[in-house]
């Protein structure tokens, strides 16, 4: 009886998410204090109902943007992109390498946090083949760190009055997952929110090029790169908004059904997080990813405002 209640209570939370009455921070909030009181239900479901929610999610925001202020949008946060990359990945073999980390654990938390948290993660970790533990510590701490950012950026980029463009630019190179980047950028303005997506998902692109990298510094063979295809739905959909293939009332309540799921999905990443997990982690993998998260937030940020 006490475990139908405990679901009942977990889909309860997760359709008030849905009906928008709480934002994305209160949602993460709400999934974590759930887990901690009275652990999640549903943990063994969790990650895949993520994964497809976010992507459904982005597809969904897609249909309101367009193709011209996409690339515009694209080719501004480009350089920004290839510098943070570069020196993140480089920065991270030299701390692993200094803490006296795993070089794989080293390489895929650097990675999380280069491109876009736990995507690059689970795209990077069977090219490096890396083991279970590795995997689990290094999303462990990005989603840490990721739930933290949702929190700190929005006051920070009104403590140094941001515009929503800067925000949205910053939010897509120095967090860590999309649903955290997307979650960050909601409250903050509704063009924060397309920059933050366009550049995040542009970004998302890179672990194409890093897979190939990863190959060749631990000389693995015949492992296959996994390409982020949601990526082409969400260009697909700026495509029928921008040429009005789909009536503006349509893609109106698509970007609603989009911004709501994602709550919701930030709901579910809050849920999966616990305190047995952020203790086994260990102090040398959560030095490494806060020191690399340190970096690119405050290069990007300095970057941004000079």
């Amino acid at each position: 009886m006490k475990d139908v209640i405990i679901k009942a209570v977990y889909l309860v939370i997760g359709i008030i998410a849905l009906t928008g009455l709480i934002n994305s921070p209160t949602a993460l909030i709400l999934g974590f204090l759930f887990t901690l009181i009275f652990k999640n239900p549903f943990k063994a479901y969790n990650h895949k109902v993520i994964n497809y929610l976010l992507k459904i999610s982005v597809i969904g925001l897609g249909f309101g943007m367009f193709i011209k202020e996409t690339i515009e949008t694209s080719k501004e946060g480009f350089v920004l992109t290839v510098y943070s990359i570069i020196l993140t990945i480089s920065l991270g073999f030299f701390l692993t390498k200094l803490l006296k980390t795993d070089l794989k654990l080293g390489h895929l938390i650097a990675s999380g946090t280069a491109i876009c948290g736990g995507s690059a993660i689970a795209a990077i970790s069977p090219v490096i083949k890396a083991n279970g533990k590795n995997i689990s510590i290094a999303l462990g701490v990005v989603f840490l760190l990721n739930s933290v950012a949702l929190f700190l950026f929005p006051v920070v980029g009104h403590l140094f009055h941001l515009t929503q463009e800067q925000f949205g630019l910053w939010c897509a190179v120095a967090i860590h997952d999309t649903s955290s980047v997307v979650g960050a950028a909601v409250g903050y303005g509704d063009e924060a929110l397309r920059i933050a997506t366009t550049v995040k998902l542009s970004r998302t692109l890179w672990v194409i090029p890093l897979s190939i990298f990863s190959m060749f510094i631990f000389k693995t063979k015949g492992e296959k790169i996994r390409i982020p295809y949601f990526i082409i739905l969400f260009i697909i959909a700026i495509i029928l908004n921008s040429y009005h293939i789909v009536p503006e009332a349509a893609t109106n309540i698509i970007v609603v059904i989009a911004k709501r799921l994602l709550i919701l999905t930030l709901f579910l990443v809050g849920s999966v997080i616990s305190i047995e997990d952020i203790k086994s982690t260990g102090l040398k993998p959560l030095v490494l990813a806060l020191s690399l998260w340190l970096f690119i937030s405050i290069f990007s940020l300095i970057y941004i405002i000079f």
